[in-house]
């Protein structure tokens, strides 16, 4: 049974605003009424009881969940058979659902004038709102569409779109006729889109005419055109009209809007198994060859749900702004699944933090009344350079949570994210999780009412997830205030399932490190008081002369000087201490300090914060960083730099620009010259 749009969630609401649900040991919580589900549970109460509950009683935690938030066509008789020393991840088989049906039909019978989506344009003050039933409606017309030109249930469609709501209506139609997406970000080259077409032996594309971002126009089409064309799996592409610039189409183009309007509003959804493919989406791996991750239907969308309502608080009623592009799983999980599936109001988010100026996105929280804001360390860090007056200038009193994802965010953008945006009144949500995970896994909330949120720190573990900390011969760390691997000791619904067309990578990657856990990646720091804070990529992990040291923790110092706007820390070989310590900074614009006294300055703050070894023997100033289009910082890039091996920077289809590659090797080569003479 799925919670209605009415009384039950404004009783949540109402109770939590009450502080019942408070500090444990200070009084007994009112857990039932925090999650409806806990009613059943025998003797939990507060949410430190039910996270233990969800991790003890995993699988008569997720089944209760599992049956009380989504809608089932036919119910599950197994909820979970998982072996992850095999990578085999199976959650409730034998239920069938359908996920655009759970994200839209159910809500359009209690709500369907309630908004669904708000599509921040890229012109300012241009939004667009469409209900859950205009949304179901196009949804319906797109799935029609489709069905008749011949996509059936198990293939995959490639989606190369802007965030808009036709996007999002061509995910959820593929998601209602069965079919899988593979939604490619709108930005990435002819050949990074060709060859994600090709891994996913797409035969169907769907994209624009042309995106507007920045107030710049965007040749989508084109570049479909240029990829499709060493794609011999393509038979047609769909064009919509994002502007009125027409466009060459050829014989397989199918003009997408027109032929919506033949469709019928009603499209028969399909049946779907738990475990069947919804979507793949990629990644870029170690490698440098992007892998195709497998996310399934039911666990998945449950997981998305879950967090989005857990993790920022969110309430019915409330507009919900995630401005990550929906080509990645940000996008995926908390601008479209999640939302939708709460019946929630989400926001798209097509411009540029700066365009057309910084204020942007405090105009946009302004005008939408947005309540939970959810962004990325690398805008945060951005807009911090242009100072308080562009976020004073509009109202945020509607903010009721602040969130950053995408890499651990450092002291002073925190602080300054709190402060300012928040007018230190909105809890910040550092929350960690990957495209592996499919959702939030490690986050400050959902806590008890006054715990603490310590800056920096993603603190606390979801409901069923398991962190654990290992050492570097694959033994679990018990005790606290340690550093080590971070994996994942029981699966969850929400985790990719496989790599697509290669299960034995997904195991090499992710299982066999250390066997008979999930393998993240990443390493973490567990405090004394047991809360985690992500030290990046193990491979970002230094070893100077014995000592190892995360690299985030050196940028973390490094970015608290208040001439520096960003960094990225990286480790090289050093023939003496092992590696040694590699520093690129980007200043804060109008600095104006010689960079041997700021050198000098950084070094005696490392070494005043952390210890005389972790010094950067190198900083490189930099006018920018190599970043992919999503804003994160591409260390392998800055390593082979570094390691003067230009000739293996690898896949670099996925940066925002090229040309600060060249910049970095120049100015590489520069400092190398002046060190020796």
């Amino acid at each position: 049974m799925w919670l209605p749009c009415g009384c039950s969630l404004k009783y949540v609401v109402t109770s939590a605003s009450r502080g019942v649900f408070r500090v444990l040991g200070r009084r007994r919580c009112n857990t039932a009424a925090f999650m409806p589900e806990a009613a059943g549970f025998e003797g939990v109460s507060g949410r430190a009881a039910l996270q233990e509950f969800s991790v003890s009683n995993s699988e008569s935690f997720w089944a209760a969940v599992a049956r009380q938030r989504l809608s089932w066509i036919r119910p599950f008789h197994t909820v979970q058979d998982c072996d992850l020393t095999r990578g085999k991840i199976k959650w409730f088989e034998g239920g069938k659902l359908n996920v655009s049906v759970n994200c839209l039909d159910r809500h359009v019978h209690t709500c369907p004038e309630r908004v669904a989506l708000i599509w921040e344009k890229d012109e300012r003050g241009s939004e667009v709102k469409y209900t859950y039933r205009e949304l179901l409606e196009m949804t319906c017309r797109l799935g029609n569409l489709l069905r008749r030109h011949g996509v059936k249930k198990g293939d995959c469609v490639t989606i190369y779109m802007p965030p808009c709501p036709l996007a999002v209506a061509s995910m959820l139609a593929c998601a209602r006729i069965g079919a899988a997406h593979n939604v490619v970000f709108a930005g990435f080259s002819a050949d990074a889109l060709a060859e994600r077409i090709r891994d996913a032996q797409s035969s169907t594309v769907i994209t624009v005419n042309q995106g507007v971002r920045g107030g710049k126009i965007i040749e989508l089409k084109k570049t479909v055109d240029t990829a499709v064309q060493s794609c011999p799996t393509v038979q047609q592409v769909f064009v919509a009209m994002r502007t009125e610039n027409p466009v060459a189409m050829t014989g397989r183009d199918i003009a997408m809007e027109e032929e919506m309007l033949k469709e019928d509003v009603v499209c028969e959804p399909a049946a779907m198994d738990s475990e069947d493919v919804l979507f793949l989406l990629y990644t870029s791996g170690s490698t440098g060859k992007p892998k195709g991750l497998v996310h399934t239907q039911a666990g998945y969308l449950l997981y998305a749900a879950l967090t989005h309502r857990y993790v920022f608080g969110y309430q019915d009623g409330d507009v919900f702004g995630c401005v990550a592009d929906i080509g990645w799983i940000t996008g995926h999980s908390y601008c479209v699944y999640g939302p939708l599936a709460n019946g929630g109001t989400t926001v798209l988010f097509e411009s540029t933090p700066v365009y057309p100026d910084p204020g942007r996105y405090w105009d946009m929280v302004e005008r939408l009344k947005i309540n939970q804001f959810y962004g990325a360390p690398t805008a945060i860090r951005l807009l911090l350079k242009y100072g308080d007056q562009w976020v004073n200038k509009y109202d945020r009193s509607s903010l009721k949570t602040l969130g950053s994802v995408g890499e651990p965010i450092n002291t002073e953008a925190w602080e300054w994210y709190h402060r300012v945006v928040g007018e230190g009144r909105c809890p910040v949500v550092d929350t960690w999780w990957q495209t592996e995970t499919g959702g939030i896994c490690i986050a400050p909330k959902p806590s008890d009412q006054d715990a603490e949120i310590i800056p920096g720190m993603a603190m606390r573990p979801f409901f069923g997830i398991k962190p654990v900390l290992m050492d570097t011969e694959g033994k679990v760390l018990m005790s606290n205030n340690t550093s080590g691997a971070l994996c994942m000791a029981r699966p969850w619904p929400g985790m990719a399932r496989t790599i697509h067309n290669n299960h034995q990578r997904f195991v090499e990657t992710y299982c066999q490190p250390y066997p008979g856990y999930f393998f993240t990646g990443d390493g973490a720091y567990r405090s004394a008081e047991g809360y985690y804070q992500i030290t990046g990529r193990l491979d970002d992990v230094i070893n100077v002369s014995g000592h190892r040291i995360g690299t985030a923790e050196i940028e973390d110092v490094v970015n608290q000087c208040p001439a520096v706007a960003e960094s990225a820390v990286i480790g090289y070989p050093h023939s003496f201490k092992g590696q040694g310590v590699y520093a690129f900074v980007v200043l804060k614009k109008n600095v104006n300090i010689e960079e041997a006294d700021l050198t000098r300055q950084l070094n005696n703050m490392v070494s005043t914060k952390i210890a005389k070894y972790a010094c950067p023997d190198f900083i490189q100033f930099v006018k920018r960083l190599p970043k992919t289009r999503s804003g994160k910082i591409m260390r392998r890039v800055l390593r082979k730099v570094v390691e003067c091996d230009t000739n293996g920077l690898g896949d670099l289809s996925t940066l925002d620009d090229p040309a600060a590659v060249q910049e970095i090797i120049e100015g590489h080569s520069e400092l190398l010259s002046k060190h020796s003479q």
